[in-house]
């Protein structure tokens, strides 16, 4: 780092954001096989979310590399990079009193790890979708598991390249089994549990 470069602080601070905001921030990182459901269910607890009144985002793996990190490709290098990336724009967020869901195979345990490092001890609540290899292949709605197996995709997860499955996620959901409604309300229900939010009741 250069050393002529120095953090300036902020006179607005995360407690201020966050008792504005009425709620708790944090990151929730959903991890999991392509297919196994991460996007579409980090963007069905962010609507839930929201209509709870809770500021949200969602950074989703495919939409980030349209911009942000466009530059990088698919090696091990660059997947690293790209989930450091991630990981410092999340905690930015955090700071920011948002609530941060990103939707990444993020296949690495080191650099999941990683993330959790860069915040507060309860900030990074990891959610492992689990969901089969078969399962995710029998999906397949983008068709990168056929391109895969024919050899057109190099260092795809789960076919030519590992996925390290966490080994104590805050969260599990199975996603490869269960409903959609059914393991964002297993998310909800830790958050709420954990004191992280309040959920309103409709009547």
């Amino acid at each position: 780092m250069n050393t002529h470069i120095v953090w300036h602080q902020s006179t607005v601070t995360r407690g201020q954001r966050e008792r504005q905001n009425g709620h708790k921030s944090f990151i929730l990182w959903f991890t999991g096989l392509s297919g196994a459901g991460k996007s579409t269910l980090a963007h069905r607890v962010e609507q839930l979310l929201f209509e709870q009144g809770c500021r949200t985002y969602v950074f989703d793996g495919d939409n980030v590399r349209h911009g942000l990190c466009s530059d990088l490709g698919f090696s091990a290098e660059d997947r690293c990079e790209n989930i450091r990336r991630i990981g410092e724009m999340s905690k930015l967020f955090v700071d920011a009193g948002v609530i941060a869901l990103t939707a990444f195979i993020s296949p690495f345990r080191r650099d999941r790890d990683l993330v959790r490092a860069l915040v507060e001890p309860g900030d990074f609540v990891e959610i492992f979708c689990d969901a089969p290899l078969e399962v995710c292949e029998q999906r397949d709605v983008k068709g990168l598991y056929r391109k895969a197996r024919a050899g057109e995709i190099p260092e795809f997860t789960g076919i030519s390249s590992p996925y390290e499955k966490p080994l104590a996620p805050e969260i599990t959901v199975r996603t490869g089994e269960d409903g959609l409604d059914e393991c964002a309300g297993q998310i909800l229900g830790y958050l709420e549990k954990n004191g992280k939010i309040n959920l309103k009741t409709t009547r």
